[in-house]
């Protein structure tokens, strides 16, 4: 990698403390540029091969925020970017607005009625009702340890973006899942809720497959982005439940994802 993508990268991490995961979004973004001062042009150039290899607007706009990032920082400049910076940056692109996937009253049911079988398939289960429950994102549920959870106050401390944890309440049904669960699973303290055999933290990508294979055994339809569908659920019904938009705000679930 390029020297000055090299600095940039680490005045982000030293200076502004950003997450390791922050890290490689601009690791991976900063590779798509084809020097470390492109040009204006060479910056559309860039947009026009990531369209050109399938990506679509949103993963676009993704790398778009962290270019813009990266230019206003290798400009020199020390206030805030905005209309007055002269550097070359990238507009992003219009993305489509899409109705939010969401489970409906009847798989929300099918879901927590599930009868799984063997410890594998009930960890599966207890992490759907996590997220329905919690409203948490997927990272944070596989990110809470064992020593997190307060069974006698009902609440779970989460790990979020940019290093902010957060308390949130559950239910008293999901206590006692949880209670059964770790109970069973002999979890240490410092153990992930969610781990593996070995009691370390399990994947992204293989609870994504697990989570589709567990709703398609209740007869549900795994729904367009299944993970984040459970965050939006739990948005929704507490809306109509009578939540106020502030509390769901206060929970770190955002307008958008509602």
């Amino acid at each position: 990698m390029e020297p000055r993508f090299e600095q940039f990268l680490r005045e982000r991490q030293y200076l502004h403390n950003v997450s390791s995961a922050t890290i490689q979004w601009y690791r991976e973004s900063l590779c798509l540029l084809p020097c470390e001062s492109p040009s204006q042009e060479q910056l559309i150039e860039t947009v026009i091969k990531m369209r050109e290899r399938g990506r679509k607007a949103t993963g676009c706009n993704v790398a778009i925020r962290a270019i813009n990032s990266y230019m206003h920082w290798n400009s020199g400049t020390k206030r805030k970017c905005g209309s007055g910076c002269e550097h070359p940056r990238i507009q992003e692109l219009k993305e489509p607005q899409e109705v939010l996937p969401t489970f409906s009253e009847a798989q929300i049911k099918r879901l927590v009625a599930a009868k799984p079988k063997g410890k594998y398939q009930r960890r599966t289960h207890l992490l759907a009702l996590f997220l329905l429950d919690t409203g948490a994102r997927i990272s944070e549920a596989l990110g809470v340890r064992v020593r997190d959870i307060d069974f006698d106050n009902l609440l779970v401390t989460l790990d979020g973006k940019g290093r902010k944890q957060r308390v949130v309440p559950f239910s008293f049904e999901l206590r006692r899942a949880l209670f059964l669960y770790c109970k069973e699973s002999n979890h240490s303290p410092d153990h992930p809720l969610f781990a593996s055999r070995m009691h370390t933290p399990l994947g992204r990508r293989d609870m994504l497959r697990d989570i589709k294979i567990h709703c398609e055994r209740q007869g549900v339809i795994p729904p367009v982005r299944t993970l984040h569908a459970f965050r939006h659920t739990f948005a929704v019904n507490y809306l109509r439940r009578g939540g106020s938009v502030f509390h769901l705000q206060k929970s770190s679930v955002t307008a958008a994802s509602i």
